[in-house]
């Protein structure tokens, strides 16, 4: 048994302090998606985006013409002398990261390139933005991300998978992805949700640690990012929906994909309140169903203890240094007697 994972504690879910460790250990250090060059065409309007207190802007500054244009996209922080370091996949999707202490893209994403270059993102027109605020934790919404209807991650059951409710609820979609054969693969700070292993490359469901999720399907791509607060209790949920289709087509498509956010989202509040007021208790994970939550559980506790590790060694430094050796000290006191 002690070599199974447990779940987090109730505090990692409502604590100040802990996600303030965790801004700096994981936010700050971290590639963070921000949609497909489609979502940065305007040449009027500029795209601002908030990660963990830290304001982005997406300005496209290359002239105007009909045909979709790479060049010219700028990523720059609230002040725009501050650029923000950033990275285009061949495949047309942009990343970013805040702080120079952030591993390489190709480091920290190892082999996602791989999968992303299958699609052409350029292809994919930006539809439809949405953004709400939301009284849960960042990391409720990836449990619910993660774990299926027979879950036994004590406290939260009731969380549905998003891609295995898609799966169940809408006839069309399991005619194509039969729910039993759902897996989850995890790479390094990625995940990849498989509704049938022996066709990878239909459709593309992907997981980027920490906070974003990319789904391509049905002619059409939905992403979200489920943005932390000053509050441990809050955060803030963006979608982004794109679609090749036509106005009746896509509003199909979005009907569906709402619907599933929404039942989730009001999951993921009740999960919450039941997390503050004690109404939890940490569970095994079960490797197999559940290896997607272990996956993004261990990655964050692995960073957070480094980080507090790190910034201890540091504080011990600092003590040290302001402390003479005690023989230097009486040595001084003599002198000074004198």
């Amino acid at each position: 048994m002690d070599s199974l994972t447990r779940t987090l504690p109730a505090s990692w879910f409502c604590s100040l302090a802990l996600y303030q460790l965790e801004r700096r250990a994981v936010f700050l250090k971290s590639w963070h998606f921000l949609g497909p060059v489609t979502r940065f065409q305007s040449r009027s309007k500029k795209v601002t985006c908030e990660i963990a207190q830290v304001t982005i802007i997406v300005e496209n500054r290359s002239p105007e013409h009909d045909g979709i244009d790479v060049d010219g996209i700028t990523v720059y922080a609230e002040d725009e002398n501050i650029k923000i370091k950033n990275h285009l996949t061949p495949s047309g999707l942009l990343f970013v990261t805040l702080s120079d202490n952030t591993p390489s893209f190709e480091d920290f994403f190892e082999g996602l390139e791989q999968l992303t270059n299958k699609v052409d993102f350029t292809k994919l027109p930006h539809r439809r933005s949405i953004s709400y605020e939301g009284n849960f934790n960042w990391k409720t919404m990836y449990v619910s991300f993660y774990i299926d209807n027979t879950l036994t991650f004590s406290g939260l059951t009731g969380f549905k998978n998003v891609f295995t409710v898609n799966i169940v609820a809408h006839p069309t979609f399991s005619k194509f992805y039969p729910p039993t054969f759902y897996s989850v693969t995890n790479h390094k700070n990625f995940s990849q949700h498989m509704a049938d292993p022996s066709k990878q490359s239909d459709g593309l469901f992907l997981y980027f640690f920490p906070i974003c999720t990319l789904n391509v399907y049905g002619g059409g791509m939905s992403s979200f990012r489920t943005l932390p607060s000053t509050k441990p209790g809050v955060s803030r949920m963006e979608f982004e929906y794109y679609h090749s289709g036509t106005d009746e087509v896509f509003e199909e498509y979005f009907n569906f994909v709402r619907q599933v956010a929404i039942e989730d989202f009001e999951l993921c509040e009740k999960a919450q309140e039941n997390l503050e007021r004690g109404v939890y208790g940490e569970g095994i994970l079960n490797p197999v169903k559940e290896n997607g939550v272990q996956f993004y559980q261990q990655r964050v506790k692995e960073l957070v203890y480094k980080q507090h590790a790190s910034e201890k060694s540091a504080k011990d430094e600092r003590i040290n240094a302001t402390q003479l050796p005690v023989g230097v000290v009486e040595e001084s006191k003599v002198i000074a007697v004198q």
